[in-house]
């Protein structure tokens, strides 16, 4: 009885591990930039209840109108090994960094699932993606830069 007692408690403090570490990921990589509404206007300071709802305010480039996600309902409908298969394989159109999921760790991706569905879900489903041409309903940011110059200064990106 004792060890059985021992074996769940070691799991729950794991668990309440990896909801911790799922917290801390999602708030250094910047998931709740474009993810969660407000969350750059205010200095990061939205409360944790209100985190990855997804935002009605679309990014417009050549590629069309994209929303960021509800990552709380996306994840109610996965389970952690689809949500896992998910990041390792996703490719998304910008501002999306698709391919820094793939750099992340199983355990450390794991961890997210652990944190995003501990918030249980919330929100609405963002707006669906406007194509090239198509009739955009919502307010965006316009993600095209006007000019190389104003990227000067930044070691990854030349000016023509």
């Amino acid at each position: 009885m004792i060890a059985i007692f021992i074996g769940l408690q070691s799991n729950v403090y794991a668990s309440k591990d990896a909801v911790a570490n799922g917290e801390y990921i999602i708030r250094i990589t910047g998931c709740n930039d474009c993810h969660t509404p407000s969350y750059p206007e205010k200095g990061g300071n939205i409360p944790t209840s209100q985190w990855l709802t997804g935002n009605s305010i679309g990014y417009k480039g050549p590629w069309g109108v994209t929303y960021p996600a509800n990552l709380r309902l996306l994840m109610q409908n996965l389970t952690e090994e689809q949500w896992v298969n998910f990041a390792k394989n996703l490719k998304a159109r910008p501002p999306m960094p698709w391919f820094t999921l793939h750099m992340i760790s199983e355990s450390d991706l794991r961890d997210i699932y652990q944190f995003v569905r501990s918030l249980g879900p919330a929100g609405v489903q963002s707006p669906n993606f406007v194509p090239p041409g198509g009739v955009i309903k919502t307010q965006y940011i316009d993600f095209v830069p006007t000019s190389t110059k104003h990227w000067n200064g930044f070691s990854h990106i030349t000016a023509k």
